[in-house]
């Protein structure tokens, strides 16, 4: 079931957005968010600052990125539960896109960035939302430059066998089709996102203690 399908959560519900491992189906990444809108046509939700979420580790639990590239995705790994930082971030998604936008701001609310992550098309369920991410992503700047993201990530998965080489087509090809929708400046870019502010009334989600559980099908079939 796509994210397309089932009911729609009102705004201010408290879900999870996840990503399983690559080439596999652990949880390795969890979020808990607020929606803030869910139609047919976007699921727009708020990572508060200081959400208390699950990321991949090294084995030793320092961070994934202090790990030599070359070795970065076949050491030895375990997930951590931390805080998220920053200013938190506004995650948007349109149904069947195999991208999530990202509204990236700095101390004090002044805009940052938009952050398009590649990632495959999300599946819902009763708890929240499922994905796998795809390494490469797109900066997108106010002046509506855009740089790839995560070149040699990307590269060194598909050498370690995390990606093979037709996917490795598909996600560039999610990449060029996202690049047309930055050039046209269409949605979510145009939609003025980035003067959105959070009800300071919502409170910060909690992880809860089964993160990680795989949803019933019938659970899938309801969400």
């Amino acid at each position: 079931m796509t994210e397309t399908e089932g009911r729609k959560w009102p705004p201010g519900t408290q879900i999870l957005w996840r990503y399983r491992e690559n080439g596999g189906d652990r949880i390795h990444i969890c979020r808990p968010v607020t929606v803030v809108r869910d139609t047919d046509d976007l699921l727009a939700v708020w990572l508060a600052p200081g959400t208390e979420c699950v990321r991949p580790a090294l084995a030793d639990g320092r961070p994934v990125h202090l790990e030599p590239l070359a070795t970065r995705y076949t050491a030895p790994r375990t997930v951590v539960r931390d805080e998220w930082y920053g200013m938190g971030v506004l995650k948007l998604a349109r149904p069947g896109e195999p991208w999530s936008v990202w509204v990236w701001w700095s101390t004090g609310w002044r805009f940052q960035s938009w952050y398009v992550n590649l990632e495959s098309p999300r599946t819902r369920w009763s708890g929240g939302i499922d994905s796998e991410d795809h390494f490469l992503d797109i900066d997108v700047y106010e002046d509506r430059s855009w740089r790839w993201r995560d070149e040699d990530e990307f590269a060194q998965a598909q050498q370690d066998g995390l990606m093979d080489r037709e996917q490795a087509r598909r996600v560039r090809a999610a990449g060029r089709a996202a690049i047309e929708t930055i050039s046209a400046w269409s949605a979510p870019f145009a939609d003025g996102w980035e003067q959105w502010r959070p009800d300071p009334r919502w409170p910060v989600p909690a992880l809860p203690d089964d993160w990680d559980r795989m949803p019933a099908r019938s659970e899938v079939a309801a969400g």
